[in-house]
């Protein structure tokens, strides 16, 4: 297969192709390659405010969790918007510009992301990954509140990700998408008006 064909052939794929995912389900994001994803999604702690014996704590609590559970896969991603792209276009737009009132605004402009930014700075969200493969069905659920309960006992406030956490994860991930409420799931599924 030729360079253009190749990249034809990847042009007419779905998104779910591209990304290597087969559904989203209630409880996972199933892949092409029979696995499936199951998120826990971890409310941050702002170690910043805790003590230093609080911190250890809070670093034996995980140490243990990963010791008791080796399958664990972990993610950071930023769960507030980010600013780097707006505040790049700003800085060559003021290198550009030669009007000095307009000057001041993207300053002024600038200024003001970076407050925005400070103030979202510890907005993260922490997830821990469980690839499930080849398990019944009857051990998937069993298996799962086993590992919600010992994150749980560890200390840390977590919720097994549903539907519509999987798909704002895979928004903010992929799109950086913080600021929709409601994921569809197919693309302009909202223009959609039923009984036409």
């Amino acid at each position: 297969m030729s360079k253009t064909e190749k990249k034809n052939t990847k042009q007419k794929q779905f998104t779910r192709q591209l990304i290597n995912t087969k559904a989203v389900t209630d409880y996972s994001l199933a892949t092409n390659r029979g696995d499936e994803l199951v998120y826990f999604i971890i409310k941050p702690t702002n170690i910043s405010v805790l003590s230093e014996e609080s911190v250890s704590a809070r670093i034996y609590a995980l140490m243990t969790v990963l010791k008791g559970m080796a399958e664990l896969e972990f993610v950071c991603l930023n769960s507030r918007e980010n600013f780097e792209d707006n505040k790049r276009f700003l800085h060559v737009r003021l290198e550009q510009e030669s009007n000095p009132a307009v000057c001041r605004l993207l300053e002024q402009d600038l200024t003001q992301l970076d407050r925005m930014q400070v103030q979202m700075a510890t907005a993260r969200e922490f997830l821990v990954v469980i690839r499930l493969r080849n398990e019944k069905e009857s051990e998937v659920f069993p298996y799962l509140n086993r590992i919600e309960k010992i994150l749980r006992e560890q200390g840390f406030s977590t919720k097994r990700a549903d539907k519509e956490d999987i798909k704002r994860i895979l928004a903010v991930y992929f799109e950086q998408n913080v600021t929709t409420e409601k994921f569809e799931d197919y693309d302009g599924e909202r223009w959609i008006i039923s009984g036409d």
